[in-house]
């Protein structure tokens, strides 16, 4: 946040004192976080599902905290109105530190506390840093520690993350349904080692696409709702020290009341605060999905590739001239991003399993980078879906003439007549087809093995998609 003003207010905390920028709703803490830790560009002001799960964090632990007693009337209702502002998406240019961070989350969390109190503080008739009236640290942090509220706040604001991941993949999951249908009709030959296998449909091509995707869903589903399951109560190590009797199941009550979700308390506290494994768990899921976009998309080039030297069998949307050099040129450039994001989200993915596996002790310290590789990762993919979406599937167009031919000068194809003229048969026809280039269609009709009504009926697409007994025989 600029200094607009050009004044300043003076916090201190351990380390010392600084000038905070009198406008800032963040403090000393927040300030020093800025200045410790320039690393990245990605700010937690930049991920407003995160920031918001800060503020259900807080707001819980108020909640329970004034239930409890240790919260006045006064501050419980500033603070929860501070959390509710933040949660309706106000205040986040207040959360300017970078999410690549030493100290478990420590900055993070105290950008939090920080806000919400100077916020607190206004609506109470107060300036920021009268922390008196409402500290960052005896208030809003109360019964906390970073340990507990900034691991929760990450489930929370990854599980929101996800909801909106799930609408994006399953619109595009209905795009390449809607495809399939189109396409059902088209004949076209499969392949497999970039080699002529039997022929198919394009829809089931594309069908083939959304299926991959749609059994994704479960399995990224089921990852997701482990962040359901929280340490709140834990505070620093797991063993509850300064938070009273009772505090994590009111703060659970309150947790589950703010958002209607099913959160859970976990069962021990103590392993739950050094256990990242739900985060490595919902990276590999997204992995897993990046995998298959990755695929898909390396097809969809494969496929629309040429135009006069490649498969053809259909035309992607152009959508920007392919060369500064070569007129006339389009490229698959929306697969071509789809597979690059697949290609990060494999990396972050390598990066969260790393950093799992460093957990010391009673504590993980390289969750912040672990929260900003899965929230990017599920953030690029969203937009990719969309762009892949609207840009790329949504406008494809077949080449049913190219597919067609495909079919007919394919020897693969002779694997459809093989139960029908047997693999003797079926092998001197191939073997023939490589040797003259004539198509095997020819070459059955030359040979008068099938009379051509014969030959059409097996070769009709309803007929070579999926099992059939045809009472045909043939001639010699």
């Amino acid at each position: 946040m600029k200094n607009q003003s050009g004044k300043t207010r003076v916090e201190s905390d351990l380390i010392g004192s600084m000038n905070v920028p009198a406008e800032a709703l963040y403090g000393v803490q927040t300030l020093r976080g800025i200045e410790n830790f320039p690393i990245s560009r990605f700010l937690l002001s930049e991920h407003p599902l995160f920031v918001r799960g800060f503020a259900i964090t807080k707001l819980g632990a108020a909640m329970a905290n004034h239930e409890l007693g240790l919260l006045t009337d006064e501050q419980y209702n500033a603070i929860a109105q501070a959390c509710r502002e933040i949660m309706d998406g106000r205040h986040h240019d207040q959360f300017p530190v970078d999410m690549i961070q030493g100290g478990a989350g420590t900055t993070s969390n105290m950008n939090a506390n920080e806000v919400i109190a100077n916020r607190a503080l206004q609506i109470m008739g107060h300036e920021p840093g009268e922390y008196q009236y409402c500290s960052p640290n005896d208030h809003v942090n109360c019964s906390q520690s970073t340990n507990d509220a900034y691991p929760t706040a990450i489930h929370l604001g990854l599980y929101a993350t996800h909801l909106v991941f799930l609408e994006h993949f399953n619109r595009l999951i209905g795009s390449f349904e809607k495809k399939a249908e189109e396409f059902a009709g088209i004949l076209k030959m499969g392949r497999t080692q970039l080699e002529d296998a039997v022929p198919m449909t394009l829809g089931q091509t594309f069908g083939a696409f959304a299926s991959i995707l749609k059994d994704e869903v479960r399995n990224v589903e089921f990852a997701a709702n482990e962040f359901l399951t929280v340490n709140m109560g834990a505070t620093a190590i797991g063993t509850g020290i300064c938070s009273e009797p009772g505090y994590s199941e009111k703060c659970i009550a309150a947790l589950r009341e703010i958002t209607g979700w099913d959160i859970k308390l976990a069962g021990n506290l103590v392993a739950a605060t050094s256990d990242t494994s739900c985060m490595v768990g919902y990276s590999s899921a997204l992995r897993r999905i990046a995998t298959k976009m990755n695929k898909i998309c390396n097809d969809l080039r494969l496929l629309a590739s040429g135009p006069r030297c490649g498969f053809h069998e259909f035309d992607l949307p152009a959508r920007q001239p392919g060369s500064s050099i070569m007129p006339g040129k389009v490229n698959p450039v929306i697969p071509e991003v789809m597979n690059q994001i697949s290609y990060k989200v494999f990396g972050n993915d390598a990066c969260v399993a790393m950093c799992s596996q460093e957990a010391q002790m009673e504590l993980n310290a390289m969750e912040p980078v672990m929260a900003q590789c899965c929230f990017e990762s599920a953030e690029i993919m969203m937009n990719g879906f969309d762009t892949l979406r609207v840009n790329c599937v949504d406008g494809i167009v077949a080449n049913e003439e190219e597919c067609l031919k495909y079919v007919h000068d394919s020897f693969g194809v002779v694997t459809a007549l093989n139960p029908v003229i047997g693999y003797k048969n079926s092998t001197k026809i191939a073997k023939e087809a490589m040797a003259t280039g004539k198509s095997v269609y020819d070459l059955v009709l030359e040979h008068g093995i099938l009379d051509k009504e014969d030959l059409d009926t097996i070769l009709a697409p309803e007929n070579m998609i999926k099992p059939v007994k045809l009472d045909i025989h043939p001639k010699k």
